[in-house]
């Protein structure tokens, strides 16, 4: 019988694994506030200014060599800063004693920091904070274990302060030593031409439709930062299946740098959207590795991080080739230019060839997406989905895509053997958490392209991801889609998802009326037959219609801590609509307007202070309101709410009085077109209107005086969602009508 394994269960037995890779750990420091708690300024080291139009050059010229690798992003400057030697010293309330030190890298856009003394007892906590206020850590004894260096990745601003907080009983136990200081004169992945992004235009997210096929080898894939470059680089598996944390990337990138105990190894840093792209949070982070092998004939670089990745980064393990069969097709996973995760692929030709000396593949030309410096050392997969080389180098570019060289794994297989394993000419991959699946079990992963409010449309066009967490492949199944409880159709899907890979599949467009709703939609019957886990079958989605949108502006004078400032908008029942902050804290404050899109519906607006002090008084003369797209304000708020504030404002379609929503029924509703409209008793004239989803009048009549009821004609409409708006002398009533034909 086919045992299956929860994972609530392997969480448990990796439960140790899991803390001792996780690189930070959460909480405050005090130097943010440093001013409320009265706490001096820090104490300040100016770097000297770099010559950034210089290291462009040399950068366009090493580019212009077909060297992808590593990517210079920042200029180090060789320091050493201690406890003992820099910074200053202050005692809290508490007794804990706080070191603080405010490094400044004239005009850079990032800074980073190596640590070549890293020693952290029990308890002690480091931190790193920028001017805006975003906060980096806590880093602790177990953010590299078995390591006495450190690294961090790049945090934006040219001003970061670094905070080491140890408590009484630890009082000179601590020992940190910041060795490299790493002015940023790019930002990793920011770009000016794009949503985001600073990669060539071609290259493409891998969440967009070209990676369904890859998803788990996309969960393989870090971005490596070198202290100031960056490269990329793949986890393998080995002969043991045991999660065994190997990386395979390229020798060009480490070849002579010792200070890997501090690199920095950053995985799932992905688009959650395919077009535009947009950024992610880069909290997936280990710190750390061993060099076992550095191979210049194949130009591989074999190491060993400090940790495994914990279950919550859903690591997998990339499989490999050492047959030395030239591949029909393959796939390259990497970061260009230390942008967020692409992937690339090629129909071939896939032959033999060299690079500077090294045994390479030779891409002749790729069919989607390219490589750019800082996807050096990144996998490339045949058509088998394993691993056969990692990139050197090459011509290609978005303006001229042919070239691209690939040291050989299966000719440095031999020398990595010994930790490897011999299993064969050829190894999958291994995905931890997947311990003997179900014969047939079919599960939905995510629910996408559902915006939290659906703006001026009365539709959606959902695409889920099916992912196939059996052991056989799954060439069909049915998905079962409800709207709020109640059932709106089931689509029969045919294809091929072998086990543990996925495929994103649209459903059919919704039309729905305004207000908050359930999407809830199911997978059954793979392959006709029976689900083996069931429990992971479905999965549920809350959003809002707003058709007619309405527009709401909420405006905040902020004081000069804007970090400690959010705010909620939630409908009567709790739906959270839009959110807001924290903010950038500012010397003297700055306004915020945000728009938010509303139905005709009355709403609360949550408004907090992460300190509890408001925003206002000691520190700026905030406030706050909401106000329509007329200016009219709808609330208005002072700063001086202590912990939070909550009040209540109705977004109204005019100032007229408005009818209870039971005086005016239509039925049916929805209908083809065809409505009837039961009226109140008796009653004087009524003008009518519909209106479509832009507020274009669609259609006018007019009641007849005591009459209880009036044939609407309109089924010369397309599908979708109006809006009935009757008026008379003394009050008003809308009703929203559903055309379904």
């Amino acid at each position: 019988m086919n045992q299956i394994i929860t994972l609530l269960a392997l969480a448990a037995a990796l439960a140790p694994s899991q803390l001792s890779a996780q690189l930070s750990f959460g909480g405050h420091p005090y130097g943010d506030k440093a001013e409320k708690r009265g706490m001096p300024v820090a104490v300040a080291v100016h770097l000297p200014a770099v010559d950034v139009a210089a290291l462009l050059d040399e950068d366009a010229a090493r580019a212009a060599q077909g060297i992808k690798g590593p990517f210079r992003f920042g200029f180090e400057h060789h320091t050493d800063f201690t406890l003992q030697n820099s910074g200053s010293w202050f005692t809290m309330p508490n007794g804990d004693r706080v070191w603080r030190l405010m490094l400044h890298c004239p005009e850079a856009l990032a800074i980073n920091l190596q640590f070549s003394e890293y020693v952290i007892p029990e308890g002690a906590r480091l931190f790193l904070y920028n001017e805006a206020g975003t906060v980096r850590g806590a880093f602790t004894a177990q953010s590299n274990p078995g390591h006495t260096a450190f690294g961090t990745a790049p945090l934006e601003g040219d001003r970061i302060t670094v905070e080491y907080i140890e408590p009484p009983a630890r009082a000179g136990q601590g020992r940190l030593t910041i060795s490299t200081v790493v002015h940023g004169y790019r930002l990793l992945g920011k770009g000016s031409d794009r949503g985001f992004g600073d990669s060539g235009p071609c290259n493409v997210n891998t969440i967009c439709p070209e990676g369904d096929q890859w998803r788990p080898e996309i969960r393989s894939v870090a971005h490596l930062v070198l202290g100031g470059g960056v490269c990329t680089g793949t986890l393998l598996n080995n002969c043991a299946n045991d999660s065994t944390p190997y990386f395979l990337t390229a020798n060009h990138c480490t070849e002579g740098n010792n200070s890997n105990a501090s690199w920095v190894f950053i995985f799932n840093w992905e688009s959650p959207t395919c077009d535009p792209t947009e950024n992610a949070p880069m909290d997936h982070s280990i710190t750390g590795c061993d060099k076992l092998l550095e191979n210049p004939p194949t130009d591989a670089s074999f190491l060993l991080l400090s940790s495994t990745p914990p279950p919550d980064f859903q690591p997998y393990f990339a499989g490999w080739d050492i047959t030395g069969t030239a591949p029909d097709s393959v796939v390259g996973i990497h970061h260009p230019r230390g942008d967020i995760k692409k992937i690339t692929s090629s129909h071939g030709p896939i032959i033999e060839g060299q690079m500077s000396g090294a045994d390479c593949w030779q891409v002749t030309e790729w069919h989607s997406g390219t490589t750019e410096p800082g996807s050096s050392g990144s996998g490339l997969w045949n058509q088998d989905h394993r691993l056969i080389g990692q990139l050197f180098g090459g011509q290609a570019s978005c303006g001229n895509n042919v070239n691209d060289f690939y040291g050989r794994f299966n000719l440095t297989y031999p020398l990595l053997e010994e930790w490897l394993g011999a299993c064969g000419d050829t190894l999958d991959g291994f995905e931890p958490g997947v311990v003997i699946p179900g014969t047939l079990d079919g599960a939905v992963t995510s629910i996408a392209q559902v915006p939290n409010v659906v703006c001026n449309s009365d539709s959606i066009t959902p695409v889920i991801t099916l992912k196939n967490n059996g052991e056989e492949a799954i060439q069909f199944a049915n998905i079962n889609y409800a709207v709020d409880g109640a059932p709106l159709g089931s689509m029969p899907w045919y294809g091929s998802i072998q086990p543990l890979q996925t495929v994103n599949v649209t459903l059919p467009t919704l039309h729905l009326p305004s207000g908050v709703h359930w999407l809830h939609v199911s997978v059954s019957d793979p392959n006709l037959a029976g689900d083996a886990n069931p429990l992971n079958d479905t999965d549920s989605l809350q959003f809002m219609i707003s058709s007619p949108g309405l527009t709401a502006v909420v405006q905040f004078d902020l004081d000069r801590f804007g970090t400690e400032t959010t705010w909620r908008i939630e409908t009567p029942e709790g739906f959270a609509v839009a959110t807001g902050g924290p903010y950038l804290n500012s010397p003297n404050g700055y306004a915020v307007t945000e728009e938010v899109c509303l139905a005709h519906d009355c709403y609360l607006l949550t408004v907090q202070d992460a300190v509890g002090d408001g925003i206002c008084c000691n520190y700026g003369e905030g406030d706050f309101r909401v106000v329509d797209i007329l200016g009219d304000t709808l609330l208005n708020g002072y700063g001086d709410f202590g912990a939070s504030y909550s009040g209540e404002f109705c977004m109204n379609w005019t100032g007229v009085p408005e009818a209870a929503a039971t005086a005016l029924q239509v039925a049916p509703n929805p209908s083809d077109g065809r409505f009837t409209l039961y009226l109140p008793g008796p009653a004087g004239r009524t003008d009518l209107r519909v209106q479509d989803a832009l507020g274009r009048l669609v259609w006018t009549g007019r009641t007849i005086p005591g009459a209880d009821r009036m044939l609407i004609d309109l089924g010369h409409l397309a599908n979708g969602t109006y809006l009935l708006v009757a008026e008379g002398k003394e009050a008003r009533a809308v009703q929203r009508l559903v055309v379904r034909h």
